[in-house]
């Protein structure tokens, strides 16, 4: 595939986010789409939506679950780009008009304070993040019905990435259990979804290590400053309008957001 398809299919999935309409996953046509295609198809997608002035923030992870991996046949995690335009804040409202299939999800993040590049330890991971703090992901597809047709086809969207929002409280790293946080997700005063916080890759913190080791098949780095969404705790729950949702983690203080009615 050249680098000119590349740049029609990341058009092609700009457009139908643009407008909030499904397409066909883009293996229908292009059946042998591999996974650095669908890397290269998305880098293409965020430089056009650089030059409409958005700016990369960060970057999120998908498929940290073990159980998930081993249900795609996958070998690793894939990531996703953050945008500063993708980002609701803490107890803010966010609007349903332009999404297509809205879910949510429960997280952990990370703020690095130095660059990291190339194969790293827990270790290095943990020095070269400043704090930790509770976050929700809100994902979305633009594959008709949302649905895994293809690593290729996920990574190549994105990685279903649509909005994202960060709990105010932030705490260096070394001040808690990572794997050990009590997760819980309510969704208008009922609680929706519970688990710990080593249901990320085992550990939260070793999704920064997976995310460094993909960058650099890529030639890639991990900038300063950089936002991680370390991956769902949970399977992710359907938004609707009028919802109201609140993420509380040990030790990390409550995040909430609100749906439009």
């Amino acid at each position: 595939m050249t680098a000119r398809m590349h740049e029609e299919l990341a058009r092609l999935l700009d457009q139908a986010r643009l407008e909030a309409r499904e397409i066909p996953p883009l293996t229908r046509e292009h059946s042998a789409l591999s996974l650095p295609e669908g890397y290269a198809i998305q880098a293409e997608g965020i430089r056009l939506r650089i030059a409409r002035g958005e700016r990369v923030v960060g970057l999120k992870m998908g498929f940290t679950s073990e159980a998930k991996r081993q249900q795609m046949n996958l070998h690793s995690p894939i990531y996703g780009v953050l945008t500063d335009r993708m980002q609701v804040p803490a107890g803010g409202t966010l609007r349903l008009q332009g999404a297509i299939h809205p879910k949510i999800e429960p997280e952990i993040a990370f703020r690095t304070s130095r660059e990291l590049r190339g194969r790293i330890t827990r270790e290095q991971a943990l020095d070269a993040c400043a704090s930790v703090f509770a976050a929700m992901e809100i994902l979305d597809s633009r594959y008709t019905g949302f649905k895994y047709f293809s690593l290729p086809d996920v990574v190549a969207d994105n990685s279903s990435s649509s909005l994202f929002v960060l709990g105010t409280t932030e705490r260096p790293p070394r001040e808690l259990d990572l794997a050990g946080l009590q997760m819980v997700m309510e969704v208008n005063g009922e609680r929706v979804q519970a688990a710990r916080s080593d249901a990320i890759s085992g550990d939260p913190l070793l999704s920064v290590v997976q995310l460094c080791e993909l960058l650099d098949e890529r030639g890639e780095s991990l900038p300063a400053g950089s936002i991680v969404l370390a991956g769902a705790a949970t399977a992710a729950h359907m938004l609707q309008p009028g919802d109201r949702i609140r993420l509380t983690v040990d030790g990390l203080g409550d995040v909430a957001v609100s749906v439009a009615p």
